[in-house]
C-alpha cells in the first residue's frame, strides 16, 4: 500500500493546471497508481469547478467554436501503452512506464556507477526541465547529497530507504535543502525511480559532484 503522497499544494496545482511541466509529470505519475490521491484530486477539481460557476461570464473569441470542432475532429492518439515504445529505455519485465511520460523521449540507460544507470527524460513542453529515470541495482546506494531547490521522486519499481523512511513502488517523496540523505536499495532487488530536480543536487565528494554535473543534476 502506498504510504507517501504529494502534498495538497501539488494536487491543487495539478487540478488547476498551473504546475510547471516537470512537477506536473511527477505528480500525475503518482496519481495514476494511487486511488487515494485520485479521490483527493477529484475533490479539488470539483471545488475548482464550483468556483468557476460563480465567475462572471466572459465573451469567447469569434473562432472559438471552429477551434473546438477542429480539436474534436483531430486524429486520436494511439493508446498510451504503445506511445513509449522505442522512445523510453526498456523497463524490467512486467513493468510499464507511467502514462504521464507518453509524450516524452529519453536517452538509453547510461552508466552512473557499478550497478547503477540513469536516463535523461525530455518533456516536449519544457525541454530544459531536469527530469531523470534512475535505475539502482540491488544493494547499491547513491552518494550522500542534499538539494539546492525542490527534488521530487516517484518510485516506479522496487524500493529504497534513505535513513528517514522506506519508500516502495507507488510512493512519492519531496525534498529540499533541509534534507541530507543517501538513498539505498535493499539486496532483495533493484529500484527504478522518476525524479525531478528543481535546482541542483548537491553531492558530497568530488567524484559524485563530477558525475552529477555530467548528468545535468
Amino acid at each position: 500500500m502506498t504510504q507517501h503522497h504529494p502534498a495538497d499544494d501539488l494536487l491543487l496545482g495539478l487540478a488547476a493546471g498551473n504546475l510547471t511541466s516537470g512537477v506536473a509529470v511527477l505528480t500525475a505519475s503518482h496519481v495514476e497508481t494511487c486511488a487515494h490521491c485520485r479521490d483527493r484530486l477529484q475533490v479539488l477539481e470539483a471545488a475548482g469547478g464550483a468556483l468557476l460557476e460563480n465567475l462572471a461570464p466572459e465573451t469567447l473569441s469569434p473562432d472559438a467554436l471552429a477551434r473546438t470542432m477542429a480539436a474534436i475532429d483531430a486524429p486520436q492518439r494511439a493508446p498510451a501503452a504503445t506511445q513509449t515504445e522505442g522512445r523510453l529505455p526498456r523497463p524490467p519485465e512486467g513493468m510499464q512506464w507511467p502514462r504521464a511520460l507518453s509524450d516524452c523521449v529519453a536517452t538509453p540507460w547510461r552508466w552512473l556507477g557499478p550497478g547503477m544507470r540513469w536516463s535523461r527524460v525530455t518533456l516536449p513542453a519544457d525541454p530544459a526541465a531536469k527530469l531523470f529515470l534512475l535505475r539502482i541495482g540491488a544493494g547499491r546506494k547513491l552518494a550522500m547529497h542534499t538539494h539546492a531547490g525542490m527534488e521530487l521522486t516517484q518510485v516506479l519499481y522496487g524500493r529504497f530507504h534513505d535513513g528517514r523512511d522506506h519508500f516502495a513502488a507507488g510512493d512519492f517523496d519531496e525534498t529540499d535543502d533541509t534534507v541530507h540523505h543517501q538513498p539505498e536499495v535493499p539486496a532483495s532487488g533493484e529500484c527504478i525511480c522518476l525524479a525531478y530536480v528543481g535546482g541542483k543536487v548537491v553531492f558530497q565528494g568530488v567524484l559524485a559532484r563530477t558525475l552529477g554535473a555530467i548528468m545535468g543534476m
